[in-house]
């Protein structure tokens, strides 16, 4: 149909890739019986590649970088757009999911815990209802994991500590926790000197637990590891106390 062709001309501005993209899916759409590319065919055609992407290629990880980043932004509009855009183009539920639980350890992680529990609980619908019900429960997961408080000092510890391992930062195991269980190990002094903590009235003893001083951790005072920070600040200031 020339006006199928036409409209295919105009609507590429000269990107002859792309009108060969919408061609060969508007003739892969016809029919055994039709044998013409009307213009309605190639309409549907541009649609259909606008939320069209290779599984590996750069559209797929810009999607998924914005999914994940509109749910760092406390964007739940925004996510579920990205989160729809991914689903209609045929993405792999079990990637989404498993970006979410990412999310919801990286972005939000103990300013709301129970953001990683939603998120898994998630994973596994979606490995046990599969599509298309599994929309609905990738849709409540993100939107969870968008208005939950955010912190990242849990993503930060681990890579601080890990850092200092790679970098051959080694501790060595102090002698009194060292496991005292093993044949010779008393006489080595193993175990010497530990004090069990739930011995103590309130579970907390002040004793040394790495031989050096490190601030891996560093809660904020956002959602419920605002709590875990006061609790360690306490814990600190009885052991300057202690010390003195």
């Amino acid at each position: 149909d020339p006006e199928a062709i036409d409209f295919l001309a105009e609507i590429c501005d000269g990107d002859a890739r792309r009108a060969l993209n919408a061609l060969e899916i508007g003739v892969l759409s016809l029919s055994d019986e039709e044998k013409q590319l009307t213009l309605e065919v190639a309409q549907e055609s541009i649609q259909k590649k606008a939320i069209q992407y290779s599984a590996d290629g750069d559209e797929h990880y810009d999607a998924a970088s914005a999914l994940i980043k509109s749910m760092r932004g406390s964007d739940p509009d925004a996510a579920i757009y990205w989160l729809a855009r991914m689903l209609e183009a045929g993405e792999d539920p079990r990637f989404l999911a498993r970006r979410i639980v990412i999310a919801a350890a990286e972005d939000v992680g103990n300013a709301d815990p129970q953001a990683l529990v939603v998120a898994n609980s998630a994973a596994q619908a979606t490995e046990f209802v599969g599509l298309p019900e599994a929309r609905i429960i990738l849709s409540q997961a993100a939107l969870y994991v968008a208005l939950a408080p955010k912190s990242n000092a849990s993503y930060v510890a681990i890579d601080s500590a890990l850092q200092d391992v790679r970098e051959q930062r080694v501790i060595p195991v102090p002698v009194h926790l060292k496991d005292a269980h093993y044949q010779g190990a008393k006489r080595l002094g193993h175990g010497e000197g530990y004090e069990y903590a739930h011995n103590s009235t309130d579970g907390w003893v002040n004793q040394d637990y790495l031989g050096v001083e490190k601030n891996y951790y560093q809660p904020v005072a956002r959602g419920f590891e605002a709590t875990l920070q006061k609790r360690l600040e306490e814990y600190k200031r009885r052991k300057r106390e202690e010390e003195r």
